[in-house]
């Protein structure tokens, strides 16, 4: 608060610059004495952070014979990531007679150029 009080200080009462810094002081008030603030942390984050980097890789097998084992353990959740011999796998159930699979989804860095 105290820096936009700061770059308030620039501009004069009543342009647009200050109106703008004032809506987003209240805003951000608003939001803390409503106990919002960790909703709002929540969403700057996913808004500032591209979904390629939020992704998470729950597990890396060598071969698929591990990660076949592994899921067949029961130890994966429908979502998770996994990198199976460097390519990127997404748990998910199967249509027919229950269980889960891999569906094959690629990483971002399978991706890049």
């Amino acid at each position: 608060m105290g820096v936009l009080g700061t770059i308030g200080e620039r501009f004069q009462d009543g342009t647009s610059e200050d109106e703008a810094l004032r809506i987003a002081a209240v805003a951000l008030l608003y939001v803390r004495e409503n106990g919002k603030l960790e909703d709002y942390r929540e969403y700057f984050r996913k808004f500032f952070i591209p979904a390629s980097k939020s992704i998470v890789v729950a597990q890396s097998f060598s071969t698929t014979e591990e990660a076949d084992a592994w899921l067949a353990q029961g130890l994966g959740q429908e979502g998770d990531m996994v990198r199976v011999a460097g390519k990127g796998f997404r748990v998910i159930p199967r249509r027919k007679g229950g269980g889960l699979m891999f569906l094959r989804t690629p990483l971002p860095e399978e991706m890049e150029p």
